[in-house]
């Protein structure tokens, strides 16, 4: 139901841009939320383009990519000023984070169009991307904040065990009665879903896409299909491999699942098996994490996962080798989540300074 949504909001995006956008949606492997919050962004853009006098179109779909092409960095720069200065819906201006996520939604279309494209020659749409020259803004918060702050919002230690005996065992005490059949239908599957998240690192959307087939059992490793498309294999911790197997166990009693059914993770919907949508395990880790007292994303589980791996390795690739990371930039804030590296060499200094006043 929530991907017939997506689908419908994308539908009318794509009926305000080129074709060629179209053809760039079908190019990518982005998640549905993705796909959606992208081409809002590009039709943002090019409304801009129109009404800032760039380019002479009665509409957006008149819009040829050979303005694309010839657009200048001074243009683009023009763009991002104006995003500084505009309010979002709940009248605010527009946050770093945003003007980013419009940054990374345009390069993504110039790659597709300058790289992956393949026009009736055989050929790229043009070659020339400006937004190679585009840098996206710096954060103003440091990343010890950033790291404090997430650590507000992660189940580490024995947190993440506390939390899956919640939804095992007190939940059921706390929740709407009228939920509780549901509940009592899905908690091992939930569950599973908590911990392989946990035990893996994985995305939301890599969650929901997991296949029968992707797990060895034996070797306790998952196959994982990441942004792009790429194909990965990470360890799954022991601890949340019981998890897992419970709801593999009664998977096809519970759900009604055949051998057509190659998602692992399936839900009941108006007497239909189908695959679970990375939005239900969005609202599903709400609403368990809201009633245990410490609401959190999926999101957050996986940064659980990287900021102890970390904390035990003290190895950033080996960190961004279990997110699928192309880099360790995206790590940097895992170092900064338990600082008692630095508290302790602040102690260490005023026990230094308190010897030397002694000493005086």
């Amino acid at each position: 139901m929530e991907a017939d949504k997506y689908l419908k909001l994308i539908d009318e995006e794509l009926s305000r841009l080129p074709d060629y956008v179209n053809e760039y949606r079908l190019g990518t492997n982005h998640a549905i939320t993705t796909t959606y919050q992208y081409l809002t962004e590009i039709r943002r853009f090019m409304d801009w383009l129109r009404t800032s006098g760039l380019v002479d179109a009665k509409s957006n779909r008149e819009i040829p990519t050979s303005v694309l092409e010839h657009l200048r960095r001074d243009d683009i720069m023009l763009y991002i000023d104006h995003l500084r200065h505009t309010t979002n819906a709940q009248g605010r201006v527009n946050s770093p984070t945003s003007i980013n996520r419009s940054i990374n939604a345009l390069r993504s279309l110039f790659k597709f169009l300058t790289i992956t494209a393949d026009n009736n020659d055989g050929e790229p749409y043009f070659e020339r991307n400006v937004m190679l020259k585009i840098n996206s803004l710096n954060d103003t918060k440091t990343l010890n904040y950033r790291a404090h702050a997430l650590a507000a919002h992660m189940y580490r230690g024995q947190m993440k065990f506390d939390f899956i005996d919640f939804i095992e065992n007190r939940y059921p005490k706390v929740c709407d009665k009228r939920s509780l059949p549901a509940y009592r239908r899905n908690k091992e599957r939930d569950i599973a879903i908590v911990a392989l998240i946990l035990g893996t690192g994985i995305r939301v959307s890599e969650t929901a896409n997991v296949n029968v087939n992707d797990i060895n059992w034996q070797q306790q490793m998952l196959d994982v299909t990441r942004k792009g498309g790429q194909k990965d294999s990470v360890p799954i911790a022991p601890w949340a491999v019981k998890y897992v197997q419970d709801y593999r166990d009664l998977r096809a009693q519970r759900y009604g699942a055949t051998k057509k059914d190659q998602a692992f993770f399936l839900t009941v919907y108006q007497g239909k098996t189908r695959r679970i949508t990375a939005n239900a395990i969005e609202r599903m880790v709400k609403k368990y994490s809201t009633a245990f007292g410490h609401p959190l994303t999926p999101h957050k589980l996986r940064h659980t996962l990287a900021s102890e791996l970390y904390d035990v390795t003290k190895d950033q690739v080996l960190v961004s080798q279990q997110l699928g990371q192309k880099g360790t930039s995206a790590t940097d804030l895992y170092t900064h989540v338990d600082q008692k590296e630095q508290k302790a060499a602040l102690r260490e200094i005023s026990e230094q300074a308190n010897q030397t006043s002694q000493n005086e």
